[in-house]
C-alpha cells in the first residue's frame, strides 16, 4: 500500500501548483489564447494540462504550505511573471497594429474603425489587417508552441521563488520604446511616400486656387496608399520572422536590453 506523508503530498501537489498559476496568467494575456473568443475555462483547463505534462520536466519546487500567507505571496508573484513574458509577446503583435494605425492616418482612413474582440476596442480597419496577418504567419511558424516552450523553459532560468533582475525589468519596460520604434521603421517608406503625395497636392493649391484639392486629393491619397500596402506587405514575412525570433529569444533570457 503506498503511503505519503503531508510533505511529500506538499510537494507533489506544489510541483503542479505553482507552475499552475504562472502559466495560467501568461495565457490570460498572451495573444491567440488571450483572447475573449477563447472561455476562461478553456485558458485555465489548458493551463492545468500543460502543468501536469510538464512538471516532469521542471527542478523542485520549494516546499510551502498551500494555505499560508507565504503561498499566497509565491502564488502572486508567478502570476506576475507569467504576466510580464505574455506582455513581451504582446507588444510584438503591437508592433503591427500600430503599423497599421500609422498608415491608417496618413491614407486618411483614421476613421474607418473596426471592433477588436481580441483585446476588446475599435482599431482601424489597416491595423487590423496587419493583426491579423501576424497572427497568421506567428501561427504558420508555430510560434504558439515555442511559445509555450519558452514558459515551460522558464522555470529553470526563473525558479518559483526568484524574482525577476532589475535588468530583466528594465528591459522590459525599454520594449515599449522598441515596439514604437519598429512600428515607424516599417511605416516610414508608405509614410514618406504619403508626405511626398500631400506636398504636391499643398503646391497645386498654391499653383491653381481654383482647383478643387480636397476632392481630387483623398482618392489619389487612398490609391497610392493601397500601393504602399501592396508594396510593403511582400516584405512583412521576413520582418515579422525577425521580430519573433527575437522576441522569443528575449522571453527566454531577458539579458540583451534593447535601447
Amino acid at each position: 500500500m503506498l503511503e505519503l506523508s503531508a510533505a511529500q503530498l506538499t510537494a507533489l501537489i506544489g510541483q503542479i501548483w505553482w507552475p499552475f498559476f504562472r502559466i495560467s496568467a501568461a495565457l490570460m494575456l498572451m495573444p491567440i489564447f488571450g483572447g475573449s473568443q477563447i472561455p476562461a475555462r478553456v485558458r485555465v483547463g489548458l493551463a492545468l494540462i500543460i502543468s501536469v505534462l510538464a512538471a516532469p520536466l521542471m527542478p523542485a519546487m520549494p516546499e510551502v504550505d498551500p494555505l499560508s500567507i507565504d503561498a499566497l505571496l509565491l502564488a502572486g508573484q508567478q502570476m506576475i511573471i507569467g504576466a510580464m513574458l505574455a506582455l513581451l509577446l504582446d507588444l510584438l503583435f503591437a508592433v503591427f497594429t500600430t503599423m497599421g494605425q500609422i498608415l491608417s492616418m496618413q491614407m486618411g482612413l483614421g476613421m474607418a474603425m473596426m471592433n477588436d474582440p481580441i483585446n476588446g476596442v475599435s482599431i482601424p480597419a489597416i491595423g487590423k489587417y496587419y493583426q491579423l496577418y501576424a497572427l497568421l504567419l506567428f501561427l504558420a511558424l508555430d510560434g504558439h508552441l515555442v511559445a509555450l516552450d519558452v514558459l515551460v523553459q522558464s522555470f529553470n532560468i526563473w525558479p518559483v521563488g526568484d524574482w525577476l533582475s532589475q535588468t530583466a525589468l528594465h528591459t522590459i519596460v525599454l520594449r515599449f520604446g522598441w515596439m514604437m520604434a519598429a512600428a515607424l521603421l516599417l511605416s516610414l517608406p508608405a509614410v514618406c511616400a504619403m508626405l511626398l503625395v500631400n506636398g504636391a497636392f499643398g503646391m497645386m493649391n498654391r499653383a491653381a486656387p481654383q482647383l478643387n484639392v480636397f476632392a481630387l486629393g483623398f482618392p489619389m491619397t487612398m490609391l497610392l496608399g493601397l500601393i504602399c500596402l501592396l508594396i510593403t506587405t511582400s516584405g512583412i514575412p521576413e520582418n515579422f520572422t525577425r521580430l519573433c525570433s527575437e522576441t522569443l529569444s528575449l522571453m527566454l533570457t531577458l539579458e540583451e536590453v534593447q535601447p
